[in-house]
């Protein structure tokens, strides 16, 4: 399953390590903020298991044709990562702010929601470091799937 560049392997291992940031969001939420509601749980935890698979993705453009400069692996997932969690920023801002307030205070640096941006890029670096390493990246990656 790994010897070979795919797609498909790029995107299982996305999912997986998607599923368990999301399942420690699901499980850590409620220390966080005793009163959580249930459909945010849930709602991360879906959420990184598709940040996954999109990261996995994404693996294969490993070029922009506009801006004629190549795409590697760390800066397209980091890259990702950090655009998904902004877009998710806009959705869950409200939840996100009571969240980053219960866990680091009402003042301070850390209340911002946008700090899962940068979270967002840690867990999509982490989440294209194994994809590549096991499930290889560009034309490659999608020519050798059944």
């Amino acid at each position: 399953m790994f010897e070979n560049p795919s797609l498909i392997t790029r995107i299982a291992i996305g999912k997986t390590i998607g599923l368990i940031v999301g399942l420690l969001g699901f499980f850590l939420l409620p220390l966080f903020l005793p009163d959580v509601d249930v459909f945010l749980r849930w709602g991360v935890l879906l959420w990184y298991i598709t940040f996954g698979a999109t990261i996995g993705v994404f693996g294969v453009i490993t070029y922009h044709p506009i801006l004629k400069m190549p795409f590697p692996w760390w800066f397209r997932s980091t890259f990702m990562g950090a655009w998904l969690n902004f877009v998710l920023t806009f959705f869950a801002y409200d939840d996100l702010k009571v969240l980053m307030q219960s866990m680091f205070g009402e003042s301070g640096l850390m209340t911002s929601p946008f700090w899962i941006v940068a979270e967002g890029a840690i867990v999509g670096l982490i989440i294209g470091y194994f994809a590549t390493k096991f499930g290889g990246e560009g034309k490659a990656a999608v020519d050798n799937d059944q």
